[in-house]
């Protein structure tokens, strides 16, 4: 799964790997060190133009059918195996695709009764696309959301040491025809969302202060002594 992760990048650095061609009035988000489900984040996507633009959003999909906006922080994944079959999931997988950008992402070992949290990065240093659907709810009360769910996969060998799932990290090749809803194939969509190769990321053990959600600073996602998994 992917239940935190980090972006704190400059925002010119964001819009160059992606190749934004227009920022919006929700597109100013502050970095983040320990983002997590329910909060902000922000994606890219194709606006109504077909212009690649940067949106603000909630993380944790809202399905157009639910009653109360409550059921996203059920819905801050979907398994990209599943997601074009679920109902809560197959419109967005067929019609709304974005890339979430990401410094990186933490992952959680378990051991008994301990969890000792990791970070993942790129190991050339760059910023991450990880595969997205996003939503636009409308409320019953007429209030209207938009949001998103990070699409996961099966761990590669690197982070299944730590754990079974990961999120779908786009080959920045790929942007393009991700996010191109119309031109792009089922099968063409299916095999973008596959595990990446071990090399693409490097791990490391980081403090217990990222366990809390509340701690978002720097420190969250800065390795410890002789943390590397």
């Amino acid at each position: 799964m992917c239940g935190r992760f980090f972006l704190s990048s400059p925002m010119e650095l964001v819009a160059s790997l992606l190749r934004i061609e227009r920022f919006t009035e929700t597109s100013d988000i502050a970095p983040r060190w320990n983002v997590a489900p329910t909060q902000r984040v922000l994606i890219a996507r194709l606006d109504e133009q077909g212009s690649r633009a940067l949106f603000g959003v909630r993380w944790g999909l809202i399905p157009g059918w639910a009653k109360d906006a409550k059921i996203g922080a059920r819905m801050i994944n979907a398994r990209s195996e599943t997601a074009s079959e679920k109902p809560s999931f197959r419109n967005a997988w067929r019609r709304r695709r974005c890339i979430v950008p990401a410094d990186g992402f933490y992952e959680w070992m378990r051991r008994g009764d301990a969890k000792r949290p990791f970070c993942f990065r790129r190991a050339d240093g760059n910023l991450m696309g990880m595969a997205g659907i996003w939503e636009a709810w409308q409320g019953p009360e007429g209030d209207a959301v938009e949001c998103c769910a990070i699409l996961t996969t099966a761990a590669n060998g690197l982070v299944a040491a730590i754990h079974d799932r990961m999120p779908v990290i786009l080959d920045p090749a790929d942007f393009g025809a991700w996010l191109d809803v119309d031109g792009t194939s089922a099968a063409e969509v299916s095999a973008m969302a596959r595990p990446c190769s071990d090399d693409i990321l490097t791990s490391y053990e980081v403090s217990r202060l990222v366990n809390n959600a509340r701690n978002d600073q720097p420190a969250c996602c800065e390795p410890i002594s002789g943390g590397r998994c």
